[in-house]
């Protein structure tokens, strides 16, 4: 469909019609527009902006991932249809290995999906994926070389049973998730409750920005509770304020 510029939720809007193309052409599950459509409700909570404490979150990732001794980005559908451009740009600034990890898992899908981020400039790990988290859903399927050597994983809009076996297999995992209630979000270690275009490029910025003594800070003992409660009074404060 066309959409006119001057339509109030025009981004929202082509979004969804990029996803809705990408269902078609096998990239995005059916299910992930199920998963879309809740995390822009929350979005709406935060006024689709970055806030004070997700910018916080995003410099704290950005610290974790530059001290990181091999850090590795999680690529779903969604991820790859929505910031294909965005993950180069985080590639390229922090060298994680990226790999493509689905629920709905097909050899096909992954094809597809590597074809879309490597159009967009990102290095796609492959090969033969073994069942390396004690999950019982091809969630399991990782890269011993990827995954299963990673220390620090970043993990866009992610699984919450994946989150939490990566934290049992003692990975320290950065999630980026609009709803700070789900599994996900209470597992990581560190969450981002921001919108993954918007936190993407903002955790790539601080690549170049932060000093050492800065990462030495930031990288220990993020307090992720701080970051979930946070998100959870902005959502508030908005509410309250709706009618206003």
């Amino acid at each position: 469909m066309t959409i006119p510029p001057d339509h109030p939720r025009y981004r929202s809007l082509l979004v969804r019609e990029r996803l809705a193309g990408y269902v078609r052409d096998g990239v995005v599950s059916p299910e992930g527009l199920i998963a879309h459509g809740r995390g822009e409700a929350f979005d709406y909570l935060i006024g689709e902006t970055t806030t004070k404490s997700a910018a916080l979150a995003e410099k704290t990732a950005a610290a974790m991932l530059r001290s990181a001794r091999h850090p590795v980005i999680s690529v779903n559908g969604n991820t790859a249809a929505l910031a294909a451009r965005e993950i180069a740009g985080l590639q390229q600034a922090s060298g994680a290995i990226v790999e493509v990890n689905l629920f709905h898992r097909t050899e096909e899908r992954v094809q597809k999906i590597s074809r879309l981020l490597e159009a967009n400039g990102v290095t796609v790990l492959s090969g033969k994926a073994e069942r390396i988290l004690p999950l019982s859903h091809d969630r399991a399927l990782s890269y011993p070389e990827g995954t299963g050597n990673a220390d620090v994983i970043l993990v866009p809009l992610e699984d919450g049973d994946r989150c939490e076996a990566l934290r049992t297999m003692g990975k320290t995992v950065i999630a980026i998730d609009l709803n700070p209630l789900s599994r996900t979000a209470r597992m990581a270690s560190l969450t981002v409750v921001d919108e993954v275009t918007r936190a993407l490029p903002m955790i790539t910025g601080f690549f170049s920005t932060l000093q050492e003594q800065e990462i030495e800070m930031l990288k220990e003992a993020p307090d992720n509770r701080y970051f979930l409660t946070e998100a959870m009074i902005e959502m508030n404060r908005r509410l309250a304020h709706a009618l206003d």
